[in-house]
């Protein structure tokens, strides 16, 4: 049961809502939206977990029937959009529907979850496969996954698999049902950080797609795609600044921000240097500096990352995502205040969609 509260990188789209989903044969039952502002998300949570002790005795003994509106009105108040649902149980997911600037939101609310049940708390949907094999009823119209047939192809230059979703039944549906059928089914198929780690542009099609899978062979597509990134490296282009001078970008890739779900303040770090050639790139002893630098930032480890920094004209900026929570901008700040080769600068800013990262992502 749930709920809700209501070349150059292809961003995922984000999921449609799923208008009046219910599961035949599966645990998976109704989704709503409701309007309302959202309160103070710390406060909201704090309020959620005072509440849930006692309706978790109640969903232990049985499915009370009203249940679904008070979990409805707490998880509104943490933010109108965030969606819920019961199970795989006994379990309780808290999710942003794979919309990035809630993820963050979903997570604080997962770390607040008791440690002392035996409930299972997610702050995104998993993988269930299971589900895979049943009915889903969207509006009027009840689908039978068994019929779900995906194109995948697979992108090794942006690491991403690309999806066209095909059921005989999309001929009489709208686009809105079909996209939201096939992303229910993808969160089944892979779980829900996954689709967005790694699945590229999603279409929908009336006729099957040559050399079409069913969705239970996504899984394996996938690993094929993630095998060679066991960890991330680095990316490296040339171009020239607005003076005419050359210029160097390093991305890191694949760099997911599921991966970083409480990074959701964006930090650019400016940083001049003294030796450069004619070209105005850096040259020792600045580029020892400049190194050493960054391997002070990668001491900060999971509180913040170095998404990206460029170079040129006499300056490097760093682009990293940080939990505002974690302290990392003050630590960030004694750093540049150590700099020695001029006034280095520290700005901050929130940005839990990572839109600051778009221009560099490949």
């Amino acid at each position: 049961m749930g709920g809700t509260a209501d070349g150059k990188e292809t961003a995922m789209p984000a999921p449609p809502p799923l208008p009046g989903a219910n599961t035949i044969g599966g645990t998976m039952g109704i989704f709503r939206r409701s309007p309302g502002a959202a309160a103070s998300h710390t406060e909201a949570i704090a309020r959620f977990w005072e509440w849930w002790p006692q309706a978790r005795r109640r969903l232990d003994g049985a499915l009370p029937a009203d249940i679904a509106d008070e979990m409805s009105a707490h998880v509104e108040a943490i933010h109108k959009d965030l969606e819920w649902e019961i199970g795989p149980g006994p379990g309780l997911t808290v999710s942003g529907g794979g919309v990035d600037e809630l993820r963050g939101i979903a997570e604080r609310w997962r770390l607040g979850a008791p440690k002392d049940d035996n409930w299972h708390y997610r702050a995104a949907r998993p993988a269930d496969p299971a589900m895979l094999s049943g009915k889903l009823q969207l509006d009027e119209h009840e689908f039978d996954l068994e019929y779900v047939r995906m194109g995948l192809r697979a992108d090794a230059a942006r690491a991403r698999v690309d999806v066209t979703s095909y059921h005989p039944d999309f001929l009489f549906v709208p686009d809105e049902t079909r996209l939201a059928l096939t992303y229910r089914v993808l969160d089944w198929a892979l779980g829900e950080d996954d689709v967005a780690r790694w699945v590229g542009e999603v279409t929908t099609v009336a006729d099957e797609p040559m050399d079409a899978l069913p969705p239970s062979m996504l899984p394996t597509v996938v690993e094929q795609i993630a095998a060679p990134f066991g960890e991330a490296a680095w990316l490296v282009g040339e171009g020239r600044t607005p003076l005419n001078h050359a210029a160097r970008v390093a991305v890191r890739f694949p760099l997911h921000r599921q991966d970083y779900p409480l990074c959701e303040l964006y930090i650019s770090v400016t940083l001049p240097y003294a030796s450069a050639n004619p070209d105005r790139l850096p040259v020792e002893p600045s580029a020892s500096r400049l190194r050493e630098f960054e391997e002070a930032v990668e001491v900060l480890g999971t509180r913040a990352v170095l998404a990206a920094h460029e170079t040129g004209d006499g300056r490097r900026v760093l682009h990293l995502y940080a939990d505002p929570a974690s302290g990392a901008v003050a630590e960030l700040d004694q750093l540049a205040a150590s700099w020695s080769e001029g006034r280095a600068k520290v700005t901050a800013q929130p940005d839990p969609a990572w839109a600051a990262l778009a221009p560099y992502r490949p």
